[in-house]
């Protein structure tokens, strides 16, 4: 990796450690240089303004996402050939991944950029956007399997299912940082399998 790019990981992961502490608003490219120890032209070498960085912190998280989720498919794939199952460890592989996080989960910078969505101009929203439209495409998409040898037991519509995996996992850091307890989020993601099990489980004859 050339120094730049050490340079521009150093501010983004200073920048990100700060904005999931005290959100956007609160965090000055003054305090992003001295704690990424350069210079204010050392910044702007690499951000115009922080439109730019947030934008770069969205897309870098939606790559980091995509590797961890193709990486709890394939594991699950690994493990069972029918779809179902496959979500049911894909879910228990995520519980476990977070509660694998030293001190629990410091938050999604999407989540946080969704908050403060006035902050920012048309990139960045666009770029929130797509992160979060990436998890419902890829959770309804495995939904959809499912329901194709399961039927569901009540109506639902996949795509709000897909959503309430993201909804599960945000609610879950919010109450895990309220109550200080980083199990929550984890214990949240079980909860939704056991749903996810209860609706698709097969019908008894």
């Amino acid at each position: 990796m050339s120094r730049g790019s050490e340079t521009r990981d150093r501010i983004m992961d200073v920048a990100q450690d700060a904005i999931l502490a005290k959100g956007f608003d609160a965090t000055s490219i003054e305090e992003i240089v001295a704690n990424a120890e350069i210079t204010k032209s050392g910044f702007f070498y690499h951000f115009k303004d922080k439109n730019a960085l947030a934008h770069a912190l969205i897309e870098r998280h939606i790559v980091i996402e995509d590797e961890i989720f193709d990486d709890l498919e394939a594991r699950a794939k690994e493990l069972s050939d029918d779809p179902l199952q496959r979500m049911l460890i894909g879910l228990k592989l995520l519980a476990e991944l977070l509660d694998d996080i030293p001190d629990g989960h410091p938050g999604c910078i999407v989540a946080t950029a969704a908050y403060q969505d006035r902050l920012f101009d048309k990139d960045v929203r666009e770029a929130n956007l797509r992160a979060v439209l990436g998890w419902r495409q890829r959770f309804k998409r495995q939904f959809e399997e499912i329901a194709k040898l399961y039927p569901p037991k009540e109506d639902v519509d996949l795509a709000a299912l897909a959503d309430m995996v993201s909804s599960t996992v945000e609610g879950g850091l919010v109450m895990s940082r309220a109550l200080n307890n980083p199990a929550i989020t984890s214990e949240q993601v079980m909860l939704l399998r056991s749903y996810v099990k209860l609706l698709f489980a097969p019908r008894m004859h």
